[in-house]
């Protein structure tokens, strides 16, 4: 308020905030959460309080991740600009009371409304669509005791209008889709689960009556992604069955994203066979077992694609160079390419060979030639060795793609071949990868600097190369081929790890120091680097990586003991823009000094620590919560007894959930037997950013939603 009273005399070698234009204050207002330019900025002078009302700031209002907004902000900002707002994002806003939504009613111009994650029942929504009459994009999750019956004729009116809808199930139903006649864009998740609380198995049939409304003639764009469970299958499955009997002649990006086995049907083959015939696709991902073994990417036309993702499949590099990039033709326009999981995919053929076998870099060249373009790539979950040949490494071929801006690769596939070959074995190889506290290796003292890495000579290594032709990367995630999280989806925890690649013996802290290269990174995971010895990287990419947001770090170095604690408690007091940590180690010690390191990210917002046999201290727990004023989400699944986890979390929510009405704490024990009824309850937002693991580059097609 000092700064912008305007009031006041400048400084002797100042310059009064007031004396911009128009146009820069208003794009440093841009940056403010719109609740504080309306409730709180524009009070202090005249002159913000006519900017803080220009419609190029009320137009849009994001609340997504305004963890601070309550019900009384909500209501009041709706009544001061409600008219004003045209496009309302809400998403998981969790803690708002279901009465919150009355207050959209307001907003009389509304056209585009994401509630996903809100409470709102069918009454509610009912009220509020009946006034909402220029809407045509909507957001909702329909869960159970949704009624479409109770839905008034005002409001399926507005639905008939709206063009595109996403929607979150979490019961078997068709939700709002009957309602929506002119659906352009359609958006599926499935979060059903296979059992209710009590323990009954439930069933994925719809009500009669339903099964032969939905209107797909106008569908440009259908998207399904399907948490794992046979309820969720069954669901998706009665979906589709309306696009089989006639593919929308405008249909143009078409994707199902399903975990695990999800079999073709009679009529998923008459709806792939009408896609072939009649449409020409711009984005396409479909369950692995409908690509396996068949003929389809031949037969199916595109047009100018942006998207593929071909996640877990079998599919070849044979096929991939053939039937996809049309035999490495011009394919400039894809932008985003998810071959996770692929494990032959930079091979040739696929029938003799091993997953462990080289890749043919000619594949990966002509790929790169062709999608010069690509600005996200995921390659993670396999082995993707390069073979001895000069200039043909993985990394150098990746080097070429200068517009990339996230990246996913296993931790074998940054390797030197020749120091591999070279090399001779490591302390941390000839360690036994088990969780026996008894294992000890001496570690050295870590290099504090680029310098001292520098006099390590770890420049010439190709990924050194890599990370520093790759300025402008912001997402990066080197995973190791054969990690699995211990954090279960729907499944008790998993007890035992796989051990790490051959090839990826070697990676460690001087791979982990060439990331620092990447000042503009946001968001990098490191799991299953097994040569971690000291964690020395990690201090060099605190100091330099100064942009950094998310942090996920799982299993790196030997299993037995936290070898990197020290250079991560280094680390920390560096991250000032640090909002997400992850953490997964088994025998992890959330003590005072680490929660004293931690207290240094001011803008820490999500914490989620997950570790087999790890312990915690309850009050240097309760001093982190206490002196980091914007975390939201604890999250820690440890080795403690259920007793003091569930007198800690208590504890934690008695002392801040007052002043902070988004507070989401679960601490619990890993292997606990009730852990996935606790895990149920988890908030969809956290719960899918940031407490399970999982690979998130190219997961979706950019601009998916708003």
């Amino acid at each position: 308020q000092e700064i912008v009273s305007g009031e006041s005399e400048e400084e002797s070698n100042g310059v009064n905030l007031m004396e911009f234009s128009d146009e820069i204050l208003l794009h440093i207002l841009s940056y403010v959460p719109c609740t504080d330019l309306v409730l709180n900025v524009r009070r202090t002078c005249r002159k913000l309080a006519t900017l803080c009302l220009d419609k190029s700031l009320t137009h849009t209002v994001l609340l997504q991740k305004d963890y601070k907004v309550n019900k009384d902000k909500v209501k009041q900002l709706m009544r001061d600009i409600g008219k004003e707002i045209y496009q309302l994002n809400m998403a998981g806003c969790y803690w708002l009371p279901s009465s919150t939504i009355d207050h959209v009613t307001r907003c009389k111009n509304l056209v585009k409304l994401n509630l996903s994650g809100c409470h709102i029942t069918s009454l509610r929504l009912s009220k509020m669509l009946s006034t909402l009459q220029h809407l045509r994009s909507l957001a909702i999750d329909v869960n159970p005791g949704f009624d479409a019956s109770q839905l008034s004729s005002e409001c399926k009116a507005t639905l008939s209008r709206v063009l595109e809808l996403k929607q979150t199930l979490y019961t078997p139903s068709y939700g709002v889709v009957p309602c929506c006649t002119s659906l352009e864009k359609l958006l599926l998740y499935f979060e059903i689960l296979d059992r209710s609380r009590e323990g009954f198995l439930l069933s994925g049939q719809l009500m009669v009556g339903e099964s032969n409304v939905p209107h797909y003639q106008n569908l440009r764009v259908f998207y399904a992604r399907l948490a794992p469970g046979y309820v969720n299958q069954e669901v998706v499955r009665l979906y589709l069955a309306v696009l089989s009997d006639r593919t929308p002649e405008n249909l143009h990006a078409f994707l199902i994203s399903a975990p695990g086995s999800f079999a073709e049907t009679g009529a998923t083959k008459n709806l792939l066979d009408s896609m072939a015939r009649n449409v020409r696709l711009d984005a396409l991902q479909l369950p692995k077992a409908w690509i396996n073994g068949s003929g389809l990417l031949q037969h199916l036309k595109f047009n100018n694609p942006f998207y593929f993702s071909f996640s877990r499949c079998t599919l070849s590099g044979g096929h991939l160079i053939q039937r996809v990039i049309n035999g490495g033709k011009d394919l400039k326009s894809l932008t985003s390419l998810n071959l996770s999981g692929c494990v032959h995919c930079l091979a040739p053929e696929s029938l003799f060979r091993k997953a462990e076998d080289d890749i043919d870099s000619s594949i990966l060249e002509s790929l790169v030639m062709s999608c010069c373009n690509l600005r996200h790539l995921n390659l993670s979950a396999a082995h993707h060795h390069s073979s001895e040949s000069i200039g043909n490494h993985l990394c150098q071929l990746l080097s070429r793609l200068k517009h990339l801006l996230s990246l996913a690769l296993p931790v074998c596939s940054i390797t030197d071949v020749a120091a591999n070959v070279e090399k001779p074995p490591t302390a941390s190889n000839l360690v036994p990868q088990t969780f026996g506290r008894k294992v000890r290796i001496g570690v050295q003292t870590y290099p504090r600097n680029l310098a001292d890495q520098a006099n390590q000579k770890i420049e010439s290594s190709v990924f050194w190369a890599l990370m520093g032709s790759l300025r402008f990367l912001e997402t990066l995630e080197i995973i190791g081929s054969s990690f699995s999280s211990a954090m279960p989806r729907n499944e008790p925890a998993i007890r035992n790890s796989l051990p790490p690649c051959v090839r990826a013996q070697s990676v460690g802290d001087s791979e982990v120091a060439a990331i620092s290269q990447l000042t503009y990174l946001q968001s990098l995971t490191l799991a299953q680097l097994p040569n971690i010895l000291t964690g020395s990287g990690l201090v060099n990419i605190g100091l330099q990586c100064q942009h950094l947001r998310t942090l996920s770090l799982a299993n790196l170095g030997m299993m037995g003991k936290v070898v990197y604690m020290s250079a991560l408690m280094d680390m920390l007091k560096h991250c000032k823009c640090l909002r997400d940590l992850r953490l997964e180690q088994p025998y992890f010690c959330a003590g005072a000094q680490f929660f004293q390191a931690l207290s240094n990210c001011s803008s820490l917002q999500r914490l989620c620590i997950v570790s087999r046999s790890g312990t915690l201290q309850s009050d240097a727990v309760m001093s982190f919560m206490a002196n980091c004023l914007e975390v939201i989400m604890c999250h820690m699944f440890m080795g403690e007894s259920l007793t003091v986890c569930k007198n800690l979390q208590q504890s934690i929510v008695r002392s801040f959930q007052a002043d902070r009405p988004a507070l989401n704490v679960v601490i619990f024990p890993l292997l606990h037997e009730d852990l996935t009824e606790v895990i149920r309850d988890v908030p969809m937002r956290h719960l899918d950013e940031i407490t399970l693991f999982k690979s998130r580059v190219a997961e979706e097609p950019p601009n998916l939603w708003w």
